[in-house]
């Protein structure tokens, strides 16, 4: 029976019929949402703190000045854009495979035949042993997606190219919060640094003091070397402390993608939590969180990737189609010699030493360990924002306790400096106890303001914010 146009239309569109049986439909893969998060006191705002763009959460202009630096700069940013770019162009070859692919060819042979091969006796003077022939031509070919398997490559091709754009807007947030945690922790380091040269000034007068109490007989010379020693106990961490400065701001220089140097700043005591501190919906996790939606692209990549190993078990359709022009003689070129072949054909896979078999086992168990790292990376989130919420009212508690402790620390350095002088009921000692947990609280006043800080950013990155 002769193969035409109809008979290739009804073969395609039967086969097709039979594709439902072979690639499977995606599906979300389900999780639960609710309680996702441990909060003490339940918020009903469906407002999130992750809506807020970067630039309305940081309000310090040094603050967003790094990140947008580090946004145009900082080399892994560069790295995920131009994955992005690399998904894109796989994306674009995968809508392509849909359509035929065309070559055209044009070729000049030249052959001289041997005269002994012939076998023509006495007539093979008179025969021409050397030809020359001239073609030009093009050709076609076009696989037909009859059970779905390339379809599912441009879905598998369409969801790395998301994943890409998600992993990209992953970095950006994660970018964002270190710039602000490390710029946090550099202005509390300068703050800790103020506190104690402070502290060392104020000591110096205490050796004074305790000079002239010793030559009035106040005090013993015991009292002037501890508070000699008492000053340089405060003075030795100074050392330690602009190393811890120079080695922020060289981290700070490596995120915005510059060469290490001074990073300009402000003060620890201006910056001020000015947004609503609100976690919204649970559920809005599936939509803010790049790294949630990372995973579940990685999930669908690998649900189409089965559907392809599936495909490779059964018979593939495809249709050849030659023409052209071919001739012995240039003159000829454009008459009667024309040439042209269709060809449909069907290949089914019989043994191919296991490999489909084994495709399909493989993606298979790539699909259930991409749904695995779903499912982790959601209560991983649901982790990181119960954590920094609570970092965040354990702040705001450890605040308002210290005030206190500070009140009453510094009544008692005043207090027992004040008795020194006129009582020997009390020693050095005392003032020393009572200068040293004065310093001890002050230093941590200023890491409870860090904590409260950045506790803000990580509920914001933890949220799914700074993409905007």
């Amino acid at each position: 029976m002769k193969l035409n146009k109809n008979h290739i239309i009804l073969l395609v569109a039967g086969l097709s019929i039979t594709s439902c049986k072979v690639a499977e439909v995606y599906k979300s893969p389900e999780v639960r949402t609710d309680n996702i998060y441990r909060q003490d006191n339940p918020q009903n705002d469906s407002v999130s703190l992750a809506s807020l763009s970067w630039k309305e959460l940081f309000t310090d202009t040094y603050l967003q000045n790094l990140i947008q630096k580090g946004l145009e700069n900082n080399v892994d940013m560069k790295n995920s854009i131009l994955t992005i770019l690399q998904s894109q162009a796989s994306l674009k070859q995968a809508k392509l495979s849909f359509y035929p692919t065309l070559e055209g060819t044009a070729q000049v042979s030249h052959s001289k035949t041997s005269l002994r091969s012939l076998n023509m006796g006495g007539i093979s003077n008179q025969i021409n042993l050397k030809t020359t022939s001239y073609q030009v031509g093009m050709s076609a070919s076009w696989e037909a997606d009859i059970w779905g398997k390339i379809g599912s490559l441009k879905r598998q091709a369409l969801a790395n190219y998301l994943e890409s754009e998600a992993a990209q807007r992953a970095v950006q947030t994660q970018l964002i919060s270190n710039i602000a945690n490390n710029y946090y922790l550099l202005l509390s380091l300068d703050k800790q640094l103020f506190i104690t040269e402070k502290t060392i000034e104020n000591r110096k007068k205490d050796v004074e003091t305790m000079k002239a109490l010793k030559e009035s007989a106040v005090v013993t010379g015991a009292a002037v070397v501890q508070s000699q020693a008492n000053q340089y106990s405060a003075e030795v961490s100074i050392p330690d402390l602009k190393k811890q400065i120079r080695e922020t701001e060289n981290m700070l220089s490596v995120l915005i993608g510059d060469i290490p140097g001074e990073i300009e700043r402000s003060t620890l005591d201006s910056q001020n939590v000015t947004a609503t501190i609100s976690t919204g919906l649970s559920t809005d996790l599936l939509r803010n969180r790049p790294d949630i939606q990372q995973a579940e692209l990685n999930f669908r990549s690998a649900f189409e990737d089965v559907n392809v190993s599936k495909a490779s078990f059964y018979p593939s359709l495809t249709l050849t189609a030659q023409g052209g022009v071919s001739t012995l003689h240039l003159k000829d070129f454009f008459s009667n010699s024309i040439f042209y072949s269709l060809i449909g054909g069907l290949t089914q896979p019989i043994f191919s030493q296991g490999k489909n078999k084994m495709n399909l086992t493989i993606s298979k168990a790539k699909k259930e360990a991409a749904l695995n790292t779903f499912q982790q990376t959601f209560l991983n989130a649901g982790q990181e924002v119960s954590d920094a919420l609570y970092s965040y009212n354990t702040a705001l508690e450890k605040q308002n306790i210290r005030k206190n402790q500070l009140i009453y620390l510094n009544k008692s350095v005043d207090f027992t400096k004040e008795l020194l002088s006129y009582t020997s009921d009390v020693n050095y000692t005392d003032v020393l106890t009572s200068e040293q947990s004065l310093l001890s609280a002050e230093l941590s006043s200023i890491d409870d303001k860090v904590q409260e800080l950045q506790a803000v950013v990580n509920l914001y990155v933890a949220l799914g914010g700074g993409i905007k």
